[in-house]
This record gives structure tokens, C-alpha cells and sequence, in this order.
């Protein structure tokens, strides 16, 4: 996977200092919290992926789910369990373009939040395969990324994606979509809802 040491000396470099990540953010992702208390949902297993410091986990942990989570970073999984050392979550260590097989098609929930962006443009359909591959048979996906027009600059990272790669996420069917402005031009926010089956 591109840029892995980046992500590692990144994790590293903060000291468990979670104001010295460029994402820091406190608390469960707001879109998973509005989906799991929008309707009664039955709990299965989940899976976060890129989990960094496990609030994402904790939170589904809390709620019920039977919760797996990853993250390439070594250092950032040993920061999960100092942070919850009883947690019941199943942190492991993993490359998303390299996951275990017995993960394929395993999950009922699979949450996908700016890991896409995170990743060189040209491995996104690689990403996408790979986190897609993840859902079970009537499994849900749910995705938050910044997202470009075709036509706006690559720069990054982060990459943000292009629209059109959201689109049909590697067969899933679109449940929801939802778009926020962002303060950077051509850039969105883009919070979709997938399922299989």
C-alpha cells in the first residue's frame, strides 16, 4: 500500500498526543452515530476500517456490535488498547490490499471513513475493491470521504476522490447519499450508504 511509512511515523510522531494528527477528531464519526439511531437495527458483526485511535470501534463496541478493527499502523492499534485496555473490540494490525481471507464477505457493517482519500489516486479501485469485498451478503457499507470534480487538481495527500469513482461502489447498491460543503473549492464531503443484495 502507498505512503505506509508515512502513515507510521505519523502515528508515531504524535506521542499519543491526538492533537498532533491531521485528522484529530474527538468521538464517534457523526454519520455512523445518525445511522445507528435513525431505526431499530439488529447488531452483527462490524468492521472499522483504518481505525486509528478507536473511537469508531468503541462507539459500535458500546452499541452492541461484535466489532473487528484495523489500522496498517502498528502504533496506532498499541495506542487503541492503552486507550481501552478492557475494550472487547479485535484490534489487529493489516493492509487493507492485503486482508485476511477469512475477513471476505464476514461483516454486517463495514464503516469507511477518509481511508479512500488517504491512499495515491492510482490504487483507488484497489481500495475500493478491497473495503467492498468486506460486506457480507446483505451487509451495509458506510463511507465518509472528500470528494472532487474530474476536472479539479490531484494534489494531496489527502486525494480527494473523484465523484464518479463513488459511483456503484464495486456492485454494492446506494442506499443514501449525502453532500456537505467544505471551505476548499471544487471539494465536498460525501457520506453514502451502500448495501449488498
Amino acid at each position: 500500500m502507498t505512503d505506509d511509512n508515512l502513515f507510521e511515523a505519523l502515528y508515531q510522531n504524535a506521542g499519543r498526543d491526538r492533537d498532533r494528527l491531521g485528522w484529530n477528531r474527538s468521538g464517534p464519526n457523526p454519520m455512523l452515530m445518525t445511522w445507528l439511531t435513525a431505526e431499530p437495527r439488529t447488531r452483527g458483526r462490524a468492521m472499522v476500517v483504518a481505525c486509528g485511535v478507536g473511537d469508531d470501534a468503541e462507539y459500535l463496541a458500546s452499541e452492541g456490535w461484535d466489532v473487528t478493527a484495523f489500522d496498517f499502523s502498528p502504533s496506532a492499534i498499541e495506542w487503541c488498547r492503552e486507550r481501552s485496555p478492557d475494550s472487547v473490540v479485535d484490534y489487529r494490525v493489516a493492509d487493507l490490499l492485503n486482508l485476511p481471507q477469512q475477513w471476505s464477505g464476514a461483516f454486517d457493517l463495514v464503516l469507511e471513513v477518509f481511508t479512500i482519500q488517504s491512499i495515491s489516486p492510482d490504487q483507488t479501485r484497489l481500495v475500493i475493491e478491497a473495503i467492498a469485498a468486506l460486506a457480507s451478503a446483505r451487509g451495509t457499507l458506510l463511507v465518509s470521504t472528500l470528494i472532487r470534480e474530474a476536472d479539479e487538481p490531484r494534489n494531496g495527500p489527502p486525494w480527494p476522490v473523484p465523484r464518479e469513482a463513488l459511483m456503484g461502489f464495486s456492485g454494492l447498491d446506494e442506499m443514501s447519499r449525502v453532500e456537505h460543503e467544505t471551505p476548499y473549492p471544487g471539494i465536498a464531503l460525501l457520506e453514502v450508504e451502500y448495501r449488498r443484495g
